[in-house]
């Protein structure tokens, strides 16, 4: 059986709001520790933001509460129309992870009978007392940097190998076997990385950057243009000389594959194939002319997987900005 670091984080942050709760005198101190568990998150940022969001509807929730309880008597249909009123203004306020935790505090105010001061700071302080030691049990967030780093490495060898493959096949004809594997064994990879690389970026309260989410993003979209250019391969079997000169592009392309390249020679490479097509003998069989439109449309869709990389590096790249 393996406990995570959240797990200790939160059984631990749940015992300590108890205790500081109990030291203060505070009726129902167990909830400090309940609101603990529920305010432990994924990443600091989170936390914070949940913090901000359950403080306001507390302070909404004793409100309603104090107001219908004086009116109305310490009753169940009180409570029933105080969620009739607290549930739709906490959706349009949207503070809604905070429904169950004020709705909690507003039930010591209903056993206890009473809307005074003393019970309206008993209820806040409860709630402040778990929502701290929930934010600083999450201060402590081990760095993603190397997971990151290697998933990165990772993915541009993948993406090497779906490059080579696709190459193959236009050079032998027939479709691999492997670029299916590859192609998916790619998607999860981009997928892992972008949801690591977004919560290292929540766990950063200062010298944020952007930069590898938008790093992975760029990643799947070029992945995108690789799909697409796999299902065409599948009609364009003729060996001809474009195809030669497309699959040595894709080649090269894998051979400078990184994410420091510019991406500039490769762009030029593609102007001058569509130089070359342009400037061709004209095919002379349908067979030829449906091969060497699949083709030019191919190309058109390699020099969008180009021209993804070329707008990171323009955006990012110049800027070094790799602080997460």
């Amino acid at each position: 059986m393996k406990i995570g670091l959240r797990t200790i984080k939160t059984a631990a942050g749940a015992a300590i709001a108890i205790l500081i709760a109990e030291q203060f005198h505070l009726s129902y101190a167990v909830s400090a520790g309940i609101i603990t568990i529920l305010s432990v998150q994924n990443t600091k940022k989170k936390s914070i933001t949940l913090a901000g969001q359950r403080i306001l509807s507390t302070a909404l929730a004793l409100g309603i509460a104090t107001i219908l309880f004086n009116i109305l008597g310490f009753n169940p249909i009180a409570f029933g129309l105080y969620l009739l009123i607290f549930i739709p203004l906490a959706v349009e306020f949207s503070i809604t992870d905070g429904i169950v935790v004020s709705s909690v505090l507003v039930t010591h105010l209903l056993i206890e009978k009473s809307t005074s001061l003393q019970w309206i700071f008993n209820s806040f302080g409860l709630m402040l007392i778990g929502l701290t030691i929930a934010i600083l049990a999450n201060l402590y967030m081990p760095s993603s940097e190397k997971k990151v780093h290697e998933l990165q490495t990772n993915i541009e060898s993948t993406m090497k190998l779906v490059l080579l493959d696709l190459s193959g096949t236009l050079r032998n004809g027939g479709l691999s076997q492997l670029q299916n594997s590859y192609l998916e064994k790619l998607t999860q990879e981009l997928d892992e990385a972008v949801l690591l690389a977004r919560n290292q970026y929540n766990n950063q309260l200062f010298g944020q950057s952007y930069y590898y989410i938008k790093y992975f993003d760029m990643r799947q979209m070029q992945a995108h243009v690789l799909r697409q250019i796999k299902e065409d391969l599948g009609q364009c079997q003729l060996p001809t000389l474009e195809n030669e000169k497309l699959a040595g592009m894709l080649i090269q392309t894998a051979e400078k594959l990184h994410e420091d390249n510019p991406a500039n020679e490769l762009m030029q490479e593609i102007q001058n194939l569509f130089d070359h097509f342009r400037n061709s003998e004209l095919p002379k069989t349908r067979a030829e002319f449906e091969n060497r439109a699949m083709l030019f449309k191919m190309l058109n869709d390699f020099m969008h997987f180009i021209e993804i990389k070329q707008v990171f590096y323009q955006e990012f790249s110049p800027k070094k900005e790799k602080v997460i």
